[in-house]
């Protein structure tokens, strides 16, 4: 029999304290963001303490960190001078369900892949993501085993990932009691002052890119146009071990963990897919720009700061020269700076950016994306550390995310998704590839 969840309660938390009131204009990045939730879990084992994520501590931390954080407190709105969405401040509060599920972490984590399934059991229901919405849904759900599964799901016009870790960091250590003015290492205080993204005046703006990763795809030419984008597929969780990222790194000279993975990867799902030498392959990703702008964004920038990029090779090129030659060209896609950025926020001024195209990718291409350096040990509420946190849906086939192993130094985690037909041969490509790693 499936594992079943039985939802204990159901309520709305607001801020501990009153927070400000009005609205908050969206960047451009932000409505060409993707327009949904985004659901992530967490994973914690027990640990002893009777304690353990008791709801109220849970729920009065919840509420601390969203005085903060006051715009995930409020609801999407539309400005109605403009019809452009907006936060609207009003302090309704985030969702905050607690249920109970008949799994054992141990059992939980040893079938958890990122599904339609796994989001129904583990994460919230939301609505459709349209004014007026939550932009907040939580629910800690306690496992038989007495572990706990913490999922998030956050709206993602008002932050991408980066920005959801910020938040969590931030309500962690309240969780934990820390003394934010003692502490050094305390999260910074959140920036919403999203005109930090603003188009440049009407004679300054300049698009210098062509920035096709905001266009509609136009149909592959030499792959089957009806093998294109899917909401089919299969997804896995593939874990490489500090030594094999070290000995991948070495065959990729100049190429940072996150290309070298991404490289390999790529290589893999092109043999996998038995793509023609001929067919142009695409490897999408999203770039973080706080620190690559000119001047830097503050550090506690909230909103959404990631740009899509893209750059395209053949099949035949990739499988055929070694893998530093696929890495130089995921370079070439996340090398990009101040002007690059720039250039897109001022093209995105000029088109429909909240019905840009935002659909799934042909199965000849990849999107890539870097969760690397979001620290785990920060998701800690006061009894320990995740043992795993990850997407608890994948879009669409041909995604994967490199992040940090949880309670392995060193290792990362790849979760991603393919056609069905595809992921049998690519998990037995790649573990050749790997095991090719290992004697070296």
């Amino acid at each position: 029999m499936a594992p079943t969840v039985k939802v204990l309660t159901s309520e709305v938390v607001v801020p501990a304290e009153e927070t400000p009131a009005g609205s908050i204009w969206l960047s451009n990045l932000d409505l060409a963001a993707r327009r949904g939730y985004t659901p992530t879990v967490y994973f914690f084992r027990p640990n002893g303490d009777p304690g353990f994520f008791a709801a109220d501590v849970v729920k009065g931390s919840l509420a601390r960190a969203l005085v903060a954080f006051y715009p995930l407190a409020g609801r999407f709105g539309v400005d109605g001078a403009t019809g452009r969405v907006q936060v609207d401040c009003t302090g309704e509060g985030a969702v905050f369900v607690t249920a109970r599920c008949d799994y054992a972490l141990d059992e939980l984590m040893r079938e958890f892949v990122p599904c339609r399934q796994m989001r129904d059991l583990l994460v919230p229901p939301t609505p459709a993501p349209n004014p007026p919405c939550a932009l907040l849904f939580v629910q800690v759900t306690y496992l038989r085993c007495g572990g706990v599964v913490l999922a998030l799901s956050m709206h993602h016009s008002v932050c991408d990932a980066r920005g959801a870790a910020h938040f969590l960091e931030t309500w962690a250590s309240i969780a934990r009691g820390d003394d934010a003015d003692a502490n050094a290492n305390a999260p910074v205080p959140p920036c919403f002052d999203y005109r930090l993204l603003a188009a440049r005046p009407g004679p300054a703006r300049a698009v210098l890119y062509d920035h096709p990763e905001y266009k509609p795809e136009p149909e592959p030419a030499v792959v089957d146009a009806g093998a294109g984008a899917s909401d089919d597929y299969a997804s896995a969780i593939i874990v490489m071990s500090k030594a094999q990222v070290g000995a991948l790194r070495a065959r990729c000279p100049g190429a940072s963990t996150f290309r070298a993975v991404v490289a390999l990867v790529w290589q893999c799902v092109c043999r996998a897919r038995a793509l023609p030498p001929e067919a142009e392959t695409r490897l999408y990703s999203m770039i973080d720009m706080r620190s690559r702008l000119d001047p830097p964004l503050p550090p506690g920038y909230f909103g959404n700061a990631v740009v899509r990029t893209s750059v395209s090779a053949t099949a035949g090129e990739l499988v055929g020269n070694p893998i530093g030659y696929a890495a130089r060209c995921a370079l070439a896609a996340t090398s990009q700076g101040d002007d690059y950025a720039r250039s897109l926020v001022d093209y995105l001024e000029g088109v429909d950016a909240m019905n840009l195209p935002r659909s799934g990718i042909s199965r000849a291409h990849l999107r890539a994306i870097s969760w690397v350096g979001m620290s785990l040990y920060k998701a800690d509420f006061g009894w320990g550390a995740p043992a795993f946190m990850g997407p608890a849906l994948m879009y669409y086939s041909g995604f994967v995310y490199v992040m940090n192993a949880a309670e392995k130094e060193g290792a990362l985690a790849l979760v991603l998704s393919l056609e069905p037909e595809t992921m049998p041969e690519f998990r037995k490509v790649f573990a050749e590839e790997l095991a090719s790693l290992e004697v070296l």
